[in-house]
């Protein structure tokens, strides 16, 4: 028996997974693909396909715009309101929380849409004709993403401490390795250790004296590398990504504004898959990135500047979650280079968290402790809060570019591009943070130590015409030629 997360958590999940996978069509082995499909013209399936699942983004749309204004109106009745109550937030006024939720229904609405779509006509919803049986979003993201909103939404309203919300975060991770969700990613990271050690499969059995119920009954215990690896990928990638979301949500319109640019960029790639028939996850792909697109572009009226809500937690680690499911989804079948072009595309709150993890350690501060130096702040004491967010959305798109080229073999290109911008982005931030710095530091000791007032000058008798200095030559020879004159002379 192979030892997975599967394994361990199987009697609390198999009945819930089998009575809703039996009708959605949920999780199981991925198919050996049935050529014998027609497929559509790779000409006109990618537009073909965008337009299938239209009603994914309108469901996502529709509800978070209809949803905002309620949960705004809930979060004032009960206090959820974020009070400008530090110098580095860009509000003057108290903004309400648990626009989150709003953003949490509208992508439940849209995926909700994807399901009960199928008994639609096609000319209603399609889903993805391909060679591979398709699932739907596989029942383990939901669970996830449900956990990730959950802890937002507590931390929103009552406070969590910083070790339960990794927690939290790292139980999201883990509801993805239970169905295989991102697991794959490690495979291409893999194969080369694999044939080094002959071993391709990197599978090994270890024999155990007795055998243990759940992870060896009969004595022999798989263990699968590659899952492991896998899992273990998941869990600092749904840690980063969900932190540096958190971190980038400073400015109004900010986080939902990159997150819809990436989506965009994450959805071309999810369409240039599907053409190519990748695997079984290519619907869910689509249905994903149109419901988080749905969702953003829903809440983006309400959030870009004068902000009436905001994210939250529940939303900034909502759409963070999200956003790296996708990214991990591109690797289904091993494709490493597409997640690549998947982290590109996130490339701005993965710089913003990188440099902020630099700046605090140059500063000695602690890892949770907030600062005024992130990108935003910069570009919002030059530009202006509208002005900052609209030129992170332009090097958002950028980058997006960059990754959705990436996945058409311009592979050098692209990360030379990728790599000058995002040096050019890191030097200039760390720059001027460790300005900041040397100036904080050195106002702290010019508070800390005044400079002492300069001794007074000794009072002087002010010259007069009469009162030589005999400083110079010419006044001391007058003075020798005025005594020599009137010494008495000797008889």
């Amino acid at each position: 028996m192979t030892l997975t997360i599967a394994s361990i958590a199987a009697p609390l999940v198999s009945a819930v997974h089998g009575a809703v996978g039996a009708g959605l069509g949920l999780g199981g082995p991925a198919p050996t693909p049935d050529l014998s499909i027609p497929l559509p013209a790779a000409a006109e399936s990618g537009w073909q396909l965008f337009n299938d699942q239209l009603v994914v983004f309108l469901a996502a749309f529709v509800v978070t715009v209809m949803a905002t204004p309620l949960m705004r109106r809930l979060a004032i009745a009960q206090g959820v309101v974020d009070r400008p109550n530090e110098a580095r937030k860009a509000h003057k006024l108290p903004v309400a929380y648990l626009g989150g939720v709003a953003v949490f229904a509208g992508v439940l609405a849209g995926i909700c849409a994807s399901y009960v779509g199928m008994a639609f006509p096609p000319d209603v919803f399609d889903i993805h004709l391909s060679a591979f049986e398709q699932r739907a979003v596989p029942w383990s993201i939901l669970l996830g993403v449900a956990i990730i909103t959950i802890t937002g939404l507590i931390d929103d309203v009552v406070g969590l401490d910083p070790r339960l919300k990794i927690a939290g975060q790292l139980v999201a991770a883990a509801a993805l390795a239970l169905d295989d969700v991102g697991v794959n990613v490690a495979r291409g990271l893999m194969n080369p250790i694999g044939r080094l050690v002959d071993n391709p499969s990197l599978v090994y059995n270890i024999d155990l004296p007795f055998g243990v119920p759940l992870f060896a009954p009969t004595g022999v215990m798989e263990v699968d590398l590659v899952y492991w690896v896998g899992t273990a990928i998941i869990a600092v990638f749904v840690l980063g990504a969900c932190n540096a979301s958190n971190f980038i949500d400073g400015l109004d319109g900010l986080l939902s504004g990159i997150t819809a640019i990436a989506a965009v960029g994450l959805l071309l790639i999810a369409l240039h898959l599907a053409v190519a028939n990748d695997g079984p996850l290519d619907a869910a792909r689509i249905t994903l990135a149109l419901a988080l697109l749905g969702a953003c572009l829903g809440f983006l009226p309400h959030n870009f500047n004068p902000a009436t809500i905001f994210l939250g937690d529940c939303g900034s680690l909502l759409l963070g979650y999200l956003t790296i499911v996708l990214v991990l989804s591109l690797g289904d079948t091993g494709k490493t280079h597409f997640v690549v072009a998947g982290l590109i595309i996130y490339a701005i709150p993965i710089i913003d968290a990188f440099l902020a993890i630099v700046r605090r350690k140059l500063a000695g501060k602690s890892m949770s402790e907030a600062d005024d130096q992130h990108l935003h702040h910069m570009l919002k004491r030059a530009l202006g809060v509208k002005g900052a967010a609209l030129t992170l959305y332009v090097i958002a798109a950028i980058f997006a570019t960059l990754g959705v080229v990436l996945t058409e073999g311009r592979v050098r290109i692209v990360f030379t591009f990728a790599l000058v911008l995002g040096a050019f982005i890191c030097v200039t931030a760390v720059k001027i943070a460790r300005r900041a710095a040397i100036e904080a530091d050195a106002a702290r000791h010019h508070v800390a130590a005044p400079d002492k007032p300069l001794d007074p000058a000794p009072a002087t008798r002010p010259r007069t015409p009469r009162e030589p200095s005999g400083d110079t030559a010419s006044e001391r020879r007058s003075t020798a030629a005025g005594a020599a004159a009137t010494a008495p002379s000797k008889a």
